[in-house]
């Protein structure tokens, strides 16, 4: 049973930080972008901020839905072997990243297709972000399932005196 319990835990433990790690993404995409694009100065920065608290959990959602499949494999090869240093999870965050900037790249369609060599950065960091934040809210204890089963299968029974 509390196996069982360790195991919906961390469960729980991986989808918050897998929330968090999007919305940091996002922010930092968001970000990146508006700076990009001169919106960061003193004039206009009180409608971007307003703009950020809209955007960033919309972003969320379009960066959770594509980077997906890939950040479950890569979580789940980092709760197998149990790494839990925040450069695995910042190299793990860039090849999600690059895993979808391959599959945008593969579907061919001209409208989606990302080419400017600064936009590939952005993305990368991105990722990279997503990850370090990860990193942050669940990849510090991953792994931590095992020691919580092995613990209550290998306590000393009663003793017969």
């Amino acid at each position: 049973m509390t196996r069982l319990v360790a195991y919906l835990v961390r469960f729980a433990v991986i989808l918050i930080g897998y929330v968090v790690a999007a919305l940091a993404a996002s922010a930092f995409l968001n970000i990146m972008f508006l700076a990009s694009l001169g919106l960061m100065t003193d004039e206009t920065q009180p409608a971007a901020q307003a703009s950020l608290w809209f955007s960033i959990p919309f972003v969320a959602l379009f960066v959770a839905y594509f980077a997906f499949m890939p950040a479950a494999i890569a979580i789940l090869v980092s709760e197998i072997l149990g790494r839990r240093d925040w450069l695995f999870y910042a190299l793990a965050g860039a090849m999600v990243a690059a895993v979808f900037l391959g599959f945008a790249h593969q579907t061919a369609d001209a409208n989606f297709e990302i080419t400017d060599p600064r936009v590939v950065a952005a993305v990368i960091g991105c990722g990279m972000v997503g990850g370090i934040f990860y990193w942050l809210s669940a990849g510090r204890s991953a792994g931590s399932w095992r020691q919580a089963g092995r613990s209550a299968s290998t306590s000393p029974g009663r003793s017969g005196s």
